[in-house]
């Protein structure tokens, strides 16, 4: 059975396995180099994860096929230039064998409520380009492009 619970200490080393898994997918997909370039975390992606964990504004949820750890999600609440919270979905990845279950959508529910509870006015998420399956799981919780990041690569 899928669900998701707030991640633990215990639950690191599949978490940092699930990073890497997710970055490396990650590199594959266009504009996925560029994010992967600027990630401080791309050499040890479990200790973003365990960051994440001790910070009182960030939340870690592991997605869980009966009692196996399959996903992850991070997200950080900060506040917007106008003082409110705002929620900004940092990660959110399930194992390829174990999506279109409902995993990815017992985490996005997780992270809703954990938003609304430290009372953010809204939550947002990055796709990368193309990422049609992304763009549609996040549409589907009601989260709508508002802005477009474009780049442009200088170096040859």
């Amino acid at each position: 059975m899928e669900s998701a619970r707030p991640a633990t200490e215990a639950d690191l080393p599949a978490l940092g396995r699930l990073a890497a898994e997710a970055r490396a997918e990650m590199r594959n997909k266009r504009g996925g180099d560029v994010l992967h370039r600027l990630d401080r975390n791309r050499e040890d992606p479990q200790s973003g994860i365990e960051r994440r964990l001790e910070d009182s504004a960030g939340t870690v949820v592991v997605g869980c096929i009966d009692d196996t750890p399959v996903g992850f999600a991070t997200m950080t609440v900060l506040n917007a230039a106008d003082g409110r919270p705002h929620a900004v979905v940092d990660a959110l990845y399930v194992d390829p064998e174990a999506r279109s279950v409902g995993v990815g959508e017992a985490m996005m529910g997780l992270l809703m409520a954990a938003a609304a509870a430290a009372g953010a006015v809204g939550i947002e998420a990055t796709a990368l380009p193309g990422d049609r399956a992304t763009k549609n799981f996040f549409e589907t919780h009601g989260l709508v492009a508002r802005a477009l990041t474009v780049h442009r690569r200088l170096e040859p």
